[in-house]
């Protein structure tokens, strides 16, 4: 590719060169507090992390092409990059996995990776898996009845897909038209079972079955996830209904901090596969692009960690949740003023 086509491939997709910077640093964001929690629950200080390294590039691309102010949002257990991206900080992600009361997702009684922001429009999620796309369609379904011009964006793993809620919840969003985004984060992996058996085809595919469009793309290649993303969304509010992305990656780490990853994959396996880590592609487009450099990696690697250093220590000190505090949010106006 030519230096000429690389300076373009962003602008021509209407992304500045500064929001091409910008999504990367929201990339690498997720990709430092994801590798500093995995140190703290191995130190001891939490207790349980649900990695997303590798799927960053995806994420942040997602949820780039989509409107920030409007959509809403129904992310899954890795999406780090994502509600970073949509305005959840570094200091809120670290009081969910600290579990303390501040914690905007459940008051600290949700496991880490459970989002939830209702400013943000970012809906609770469940440990049960993909239940999540059925609410995605029900929001859809009332922006279509209220006539509000935004789309619903989920996103789940591929070995998820087979399960009931997806296909109920496209069958639903098929037939009524429903401006819904559903993505698929397909990493290769369910847990320990591969996707050769876990699917018989493409994710992609099943769109057809449901008459709406389906699609795969680079999950890698974030400014292809960017470009499919935006489209769905254009086709969505003009009345086109659903659209099924599959994005392809892999899961660089271990299904989570309980998981021996080698049991059931190889370390040559992950190596290979990290040569295409789509943030380490990113960045290096970025350069060819002529817009970043070895220093302002530095400077971004460094800046990063004083904001995390801040966020860990603020989360690690912060108080839990009251025993009382169970009680709440059984019957309408039962909490104090503020309490989650």
């Amino acid at each position: 590719m030519s230096r000429q086509q690389v300076d373009s491939r962003h602008r021509e997709l209407g992304l500045s060169d500064e929001e091409a910077v910008g999504m990367y640093k929201m990339m690498r964001s997720a990709r430092m507090f994801d590798e500093r929690v995995l140190l703290l629950q191995r130190a001891g200080k939490i207790n349980f992390h649900v990695s997303g390294i590798g799927q960053e590039a995806a994420q942040v691309a997602a949820a780039w092409a989509l409107d920030r102010d409007e959509d809403y949002f129904l992310p899954y257990y890795r999406d780090y990059g994502f509600v970073l991206t949509v305005g959840m900080t570094l200091r809120e992600l670290m009081l969910s996995v600290f579990a303390k009361a501040e914690d905007p997702t459940s008051g600290g009684r949700q496991m880490p990776g459970h989002f939830g922001h209702k400013k943000l429009r970012i809906v609770t999620g469940s440990s049960p898996v993909t239940t999540q796309v059925p609410h995605a369609v029900g929001i859809a379904l009332a922006a279509k009845l209220k006539g509000r011009k935004l789309v619903s964006f989920v996103t789940f793993g591929e070995g998820s897909s087979n399960q009931g809620d997806f296909h109920e919840g496209c069958n639903f969003a098929g037939v009524h038209k429903l401006p819904v985004i559903l993505m698929c984060e397909n990493n290769q992996y369910a847990i320990s079972v591969p996707v050769h058996k876990q699917l018989g085809g493409r994710v992609a595919d099943r769109a057809l079955g449901y008459g709406f469009e389906g699609l795969r793309v680079d999950g890698n290649d974030a400014l292809a996830v960017y470009a499919a993303v935006k489209d769905a969304r254009e086709r969505a509010l003009s009345g086109g209904g659903p659209t099924l992305i599959e994005a392809m990656m892999y899961r660089l780490s271990p299904h989570s901090t309980s998981d021996n990853d080698l049991a059931y994959r190889t370390k040559e396996e992950v190596e290979e596969n990290r040569g295409r880590d789509g943030v380490a592609a990113f960045r290096r487009y970025l350069e060819e692009a002529g817009i970043w450099s070895a220093e302002q990696e530095d400077e971004l690697a460094a800046a990063i960690r004083r904001e995390m250093d801040e966020a860990t220590r603020y989360a690690d000190e912060a108080p839990f949740p009251t025993p009382e505090s169970t009680l709440w949010h059984v019957y309408e106006g039962d909490a104090p003023q503020g309490g989650r």
